[in-house]
């Protein structure tokens, strides 16, 4: 083996290992697998999830058999964090991921790994298009986020929460920004045991909280209106993508998954009602309580343009400005192009 060859694979196992430990806080790259075999049958398309109910077309195309009609035959793998899932992309073990999917984590997926994937559709939330929250236990006196300084604040697992939970602290004159990582299943129970005292979440935990008494919410839209500086401005904290590689090697199929999916988003925004059942099931909420989910919005490919385009970028600038990206990333790149 030449030497410039063993010192381009020696570069991309140092570029993945920066990824992991970014992303990861140091976990072994071994135990970053999903809880479901991602091993495919010959004719399996695999989509990545986190369990979150921005996740929701992903959850609809299955049960509808949306993408049984396109012809292709997908399959939900699970996965417990988002940079899980995109190590997976990385590593070729799956063929893409669901809206949901941290951002963040898909930026640094692509400084990684470039050209790793296209963006088919993004998940836009704000304070009235509810994806993100604050939590506080029940009898927690807290009005605002400030009254929990000095207290125990904890977020979901990886470098996307963990960062935008200190920027929201510091906006709100936190000097110690320091963030427990917890699961998300755990939010609600760690707030009922009086383990935290406050979290920066996804729903539908606030729903499962405020449902079962463990925990209210404090405040919704906390990344529009803290990081991005507009509480109405659109936040693309997730979305579902394609890898390349899957695109590159058979077009055709790929566009129906795409059509596909663009089906499930349009029945979420004619039916919400009714495509929230679909959230039980590949959530951590219960049947009862799929009523009372929040949704947020659901932006195709073909929409990711002008304003919508223009606040994706400024929340990647975010990391740009942060240092968590070594570099900046054009998000019109990412964009899948029909």
């Amino acid at each position: 083996m030449s030497n410039n060859n063993k010192e381009k694979i020696n570069e991309q196992r140092r570029q993945l290992m920066k990824f992991s430990m970014l992303a990861l806080g140091g976990i072994a790259l071994n135990n970053m697998v999903g809880s479901t075999s991602a091993l495919a049958a010959d004719d399996e398309i695999l989509i990545g999830y986190w369990p979150i109910v921005g996740g929701l077309p992903l959850y609809v195309g299955i049960e509808k058999g949306m993408f049984k009609q396109a012809g292709v035959n997908v399959r939900a793998v699970k996965f417990a964090s988002p940079q899980q899932v995109v190590e997976a992309m990385i590593t070729g073990r799956i063929h893409g991921c669901a809206n949901g999917t941290a951002t963040g984590a898909l930026g640094l997926g692509a400084i990684t790994s470039p050209g790793l994937f296209k963006i088919i559709c993004s998940n836009p939330s704000n304070e009235k298009m509810v994806l993100d929250e604050f939590l506080v236990p029940t009898n927690s006196t807290a009005k605002t986020i400030s009254d929990l300084k000095g207290k125990r604040i904890a977020s979901g697992p990886g470098i996307q929460n963990v960062t935008m939970t200190k920027i929201i602290l510091e906006k709100n004159g936190f000097s110690d920004t320091k963030v427990i990582e917890l699961p998300v299943g755990q939010h609600a129970p760690a707030l009922a045991a009086g383990q935290i005292d406050g979290v920066y979440t996804l729903e539908p935990t606030g729903t499962v909280a405020r449902m079962k008494g463990m925990g209210r919410v404090l405040e919704t839209g906390v990344i529009s209106k803290y990081v991005l500086g507009n509480a109405e401005a659109p936040w693309f904290g997730g979305a579902a993508a394609l890898t390349s590689s899957f695109i590159t090697a058979d077009k055709a199929k790929a566009q129906h998954v795409v059509e596909a999916y663009a089906e499930a988003v349009k029945f979420i925004q004619q039916a919400p009602d009714e495509a929230r059942q679909y959230v039980a099931g590949y959530t951590g909420i219960e049947k009862a309580l799929v009523k009372e989910v929040p949704l947020p919005g659901f932006v195709m490919y073909d929409q990711l343009t002008g304003d919508n385009l223009q606040w994706f970028q400024k929340f990647y600038d975010v990391f740009t400005e942060r240092k968590i990206f070594s570099k900046s990333l054009d998000v019109a790149t990412l964009i899948y192009q029909a």
